[in-house]
């Protein structure tokens, strides 16, 4: 297992989200990371919908009063905390979460690699 750093803390706005394109070889759709307060969770940048990417523009997307991730196309709604989808076309579909954790203030995530 290696360890990659996919951003700093302060990279991402509390409330907001942050596209990590440049970690595309671990998903082709790339990551999104959404914040609030202290806890940051990354998804795939994939609706559940259509499998189309969450953002609107590349790396812009949608958030709702800091807790809520907006798909672009089609207004799915998913909340912060487990990628659950309370409101539109894809109502309780889930994002797929990718498991990070903190190292000092680098969220980081385990891969499998020759290192």
């Amino acid at each position: 297992m290696t360890t990659l750093t996919l951003c700093q803390r302060d990279d991402i706005a509390d409330g907001g989200a942050l596209g990590l394109p440049q970690h595309q070889q671990l998903h082709p759709a790339g990551l999104i990371a959404v914040r609030q307060g202290e806890q940051v969770w990354v998804y795939i940048n994939r609706c559940p919908h259509f499998s189309v990417p969450l953002d609107y523009r590349p790396q812009e997307f949608c958030t709702y009063r800091g807790k809520v991730l907006m798909c672009a196309h089609h207004s799915a709604m998913f909340r912060f905390e487990d990628g659950h989808c309370i409101d539109g076309p894809c109502k309780g579909a889930q994002l797929e979460a990718v498991p990070v954790r903190w190292v000092e203030n680098s969220l980081v995530m385990e891969v499998v690699g020759e290192g």
